[in-house]
C-alpha cells in the first residue's frame, strides 16, 4: 500500500506516527496492543468517535484522550468488540458441568466449605455470567450457594448485561429447561428472572488493574488476552493466579493458550476441553 508524507492512500485518515501515538495511549491505558494488521479497525472506531464528540481533528482527539479519563474509558469502549452469545462454546460448558463442578463440590465438601465464588472477567452483555448461573442454580447440590463477579472494560455492554433483557435473535444456544426456569417472556424478547440476577455483580474493570478479587474458585475470561500482547497476557494472568484459590480453574478461550508463558497454571485436558488448574496442596 502505497503512502505520502506518512499518510496511507486509502483513507489519509491517520499518518503512521498519529497511529503510533493512539495505540501506544490505548495500550498504556488497556494493554489492548493493535497492530497494523487490525489497524483499520482502529481507524473506524476512532471516525466513528470523532463524529460523535465534534471533535474535528485526530491531534485535538488524541490531546483530549491523553486529558480526559472519561473520554479514554469512551475510546476503549468504542474499540472493544463485544461478541457474545448464551452457553457459547459447549465443549467449555461440558467440562464446567461434567468435571469442574463436582470436582469442586467434592472438594469444597472435604473441607466443610459450601461456597463457589466465580469471576466472568471480560463479560460482554452478560451472557456468559448468566449461563454460569444458571447452571450452577441447576446443579449445585442443596446447601452449597455462589457467587459470580462478571466485569468488563465496555459501559455500555456492562448496561444490557445489568438490564438482562434479551432480544429473541440473541436466546439461541439457551436450553428449554433453562429458557423456561430463569427467563419471562416480554415482547420482543425475555428478560432474565430476578432469582438469577441477584446472583451476579456486574461491575467496571480494567484486566491491567488488580481486581481486588481474592479466593476465586472459577475465572472464565475468554476471548480477551487474545487482544493483548505477550506481555500484558502475561501480567493479567498472573494477576489471576494471585485472585485464585489454591484449588481453582481457569477458562480462557479455545483459540486462546499459556503455552510458552511463564505461568504457573497447570495445563489439564479433560475428555471436552482444556483447561488450566491452580493446585496447590
Amino acid at each position: 500500500m502505497q503512502s505520502v508524507k506518512g499518510y496511507r492512500l486509502m483513507d489519509a485518515f491517520l499518518s503512521d506516527s498519529q497511529f503510533s501515538k493512539i495505540r501506544d495511549l490505548i495500550y498504556d491505558a488497556s494493554g489492548i496492543h493493535f497492530t497494523s494488521s487490525n489497524r483499520t479497525i482502529l481507524e473506524s472506531r476512532l471516525k466513528e468517535r470523532l463524529r460523535k464528540s465534534g471533535i474535528p481533528t485526530i491531534d485535538e482527539y488524541t490531546k483530549v484522550i491523553m486529558s480526559d479519563e472519561g473520554e479514554m474509558k469512551t475510546l476503549l469502549d468504542t474499540v472493544t468488540t463485544n461478541l457474545t452469545r448464551f452457553f457459547r462454546n459447549t465443549a467449555h460448558f461440558q467440562t464446567f458441568e461434567r468435571h469442574v463442578i463436582p470436582e469442586l463440590v467434592a472438594y469444597k465438601k472435604g473441607r466443610g466449605e459450601t461456597h463457589l465464588k466465580l469471576w466472568s472477567a471480560g463479560c460482554s452483555t452478560g451472557e456468559e455470567p448468566y449461563s454460569l448461573a444458571m447452571v450452577l442454580k441447576d446443579l449445585l447440590p442443596p446447601g452449597f450457594t455462589f457467587d459470580i463477579t462478571a466485569s468488563d472494560l465496555s459501559l455500555k455492554s456492562l448496561m444490557t448485561a445489568k438490564e438482562g433483557f434479551y432480544a429473541d435473535n440473541r436466546m439461541n444456544g439457551v436450553p428449554e429447561k433453562y429458557l423456561n426456569r430463569y427467563f419471562e417472556r416480554k415482547p420482543g424478547g425475555y428478560q432474565v428472572v430476578e432469582d438469577i440476577k441477584k446472583l451476579i455483580k456486574f461491575d467496571y474493570h480494567n484486566l491491567k488493574l488488580d481486581s481486588g478479587l481474592r479466593g476465586l474458585d472459577i475465572v472464565f475470561c475468554r476471548n480477551v488476552i487474545i487482544y493483548f500482547d505477550e506481555t500484558a497476557q502475561t501480567n493479567v494472568i498472573r494477576k489471576f493466579y494471585n485472585a485464585m484459590n489454591n484449588h481453582s480453574y481457569l477458562f480462557i478461550g479455545h483459540s486462546e493458550s499459556l503455552f510458552g508463558m511463564d505461568t504457573k497454571f497447570e495445563f489439564f485436558k479433560t475428555e471436552w476441553a482444556i483447561v488450566y488448574r491452580k493446585f496447590i496442596k
